[in-house]
């Protein structure tokens, strides 16, 4: 499930190295290009959380099986595109393959021994970074060495690897929750979340003030609360808002917003400084294939420190590994006001960084499962994954806005100027900061808490206390 979670990020990250060469690939503008990356993003917004729930009322095995098919067929209408709308097709259809992630994170805790789940959480969820690290050198070498349609037929043989897998290898997992789909509360949060979302990821390039950014936005604000208020008096809410609302839960979901935020703002800056020219000063001239090269060791730093995670976990409890978790990703953002001017430096500022990701992204699931309910594990584990994903969005806006406005003059090309990247990287570090502290205001919980997830059976989350 792991290798799932991998391949499901990996085909995530597919497109980063082509972004400059897609409008020539495509036969279309720069703006309409970027519908590559942005209808990956809101396909995974909108469906993760409906294959959650539907993990919990027919079986998370049976729909990560069906989760895989349309990542797969995704991969080919992308291998086979020679325009602008069946590429955005394939990768929209490739983003709903990221419900493989938190629906493998749930099924964990039905198929595994106690002794086994505290690890295997922790390395599920490192999954989604350490298949995008891995992506970038991937993608950029068969970019550069080979035809990019290489790229999707690969990830189409690895998506009909990883269900084959699935289907031979992961247990049966029978229904967790009875009910029905709540279709109308699935309707409402895909158009509420589809306007916050192409607001926030394009207003850069529609104009913070345009009729179709305030539209959208206020779209947003006015759907979201009335899908709320919907899932408060349905009798099979998609989304069980008054679970969601207890302290543990609501908490963990805000800290994870603030994580994605950090985890993206470094992902963003980091790969510009290694491959803008050495002549501006602060650019280190790599190469696309170099660039990938030198942060693919921060995705495997992930592997190595997710047992790491869970045994701290396991003795200190999940909230105090959240905790260290963005306490040392602040500290990955403060080396860089000494270590951004070399490769090396570079290196090691991700690898840090990505120590801090892999033990707060292991921690997260951990708290949400102690604290819900077993027929709910898929929904609170999906729900959470798409709060993640809000926080990155937002941290691409933020980001790009000030790498947009604090510019310098290379060649009468405007570029992100060295200020704009030491800021950026300190509105990282402080993002993490604020992570550790939303963390600190978690509800303790006693040693029984902390074994939540060990329990045979449990029908409800231990007490607080």
């Amino acid at each position: 499930m792991a290798v799932a979670g991998i391949v499901a990020a990996l085909t995530q990250t597919l497109v980063v190295p082509l972004i400059g060469e897609l409008p020539t690939m495509l036969g279309t503008s720069a703006s309409n290009a970027s519908w590559v990356i942005t209808a990956t993003l809101l396909a995974a917004a909108v469906t993760t959380p409906v294959m959650g729930r539907l993990g919990d009322l027919y079986g998370k095995r049976r729909l990560m099986l069906v989760c895989s098919v349309p990542l797969i067929v995704g991969c080919v209408v992308c291998a086979l595109a020679g325009s602008l709308a069946p590429m955005v097709v394939g990768r929209g259809l490739q983003g709903m393959g990221m419900g493989l992630i938190p629906l493998g994170i749930s099924a964990l805790r039905d198929v595994l021994p106690p002794d086994r789940l505290g690890p295997s959480i922790a390395l599920m969820s490192s999954s989604m970074g350490i298949g995008g690290a891995l992506g970038l050198p991937i993608s950029a070498a068969v970019a550069e060495y080979a035809s990019w349609r290489v790229l999707f037929w690969v990830a189409a043989g690895l998506g009909l690897v990883v269900a084959a897998f699935i289907w031979r290898l992961v247990p049966f997992t029978p229904p967790a929750a009875k009910g029905r789909v709540d279709v109308l509360g699935a309707l409402g949060l895909g158009v509420g979340l589809v306007c916050l979302l192409l607001g926030v990821s394009k207003g850069a390039d529609w104009g913070w003030a345009s009729g179709v950014t305030l539209g959208l936005l206020g779209a947003a604000a006015v759907i979201l609360p009335a899908w709320g208020w919907w899932e408060l008096r349905v009798r099979d809410p998609l989304v069980d808002l008054r679970v969601t609302a207890r302290p543990q839960v609501l908490l963990t979901n805000v800290a994870s917003i603030v994580v994605g935020f950090s985890m993206f703002a470094q992902s963003l800056i980091v790969i510009q400084i290694l491959q803008l020219p050495g002549a501006t000063g602060y650019g280190l001239g790599q190469s696309m294939l170099a660039a990938g090269l030198w942060m693919a060791p921060s995705g495997l730093m992930m592997m190595i420190v997710s047992p790491i995670g869970a045994r701290l976990s396991a003795a200190r409890g999940p909230k105090v590994t959240l905790i260290v978790g963005s306490l040392v990703m602040a500290l990955g953002y403060g080396l860089s006001l000494v270590l951004l001017g070399s490769t090396w430096g570079m290196l090691i500022i991700t690898c840090v960084c990505s120590v801090g990701v892999g033990l707060a992204y292991g921690s997260m699931p951990a708290l949400i499962m102690s604290a819900v309910p077993r027929s709910e594990t898929g929904a609170a584990n999906s729900f959470n994954t798409l709060m993640r994903s809000i926080g990155t969005t937002v941290s691409a806006a933020v980001i790009g806005l000030v790498l947009s406005q604090l510019t310098t003059d290379f060649g009468g090309q405007a570029l992100p100027s060295e200020a704009g990247f030491r800021i950026g990287m300190l509105i990282g570090c402080g993002a993490a900061l604020v992570a550790a502290l939303i963390t600190m205001t978690l509800p303790a919980r006693g040693p029984a808490a902390r074994t939540t997830l060990h329990a045979t059976a449990p029908a409800e989350p231990a007490p607080e206390h």
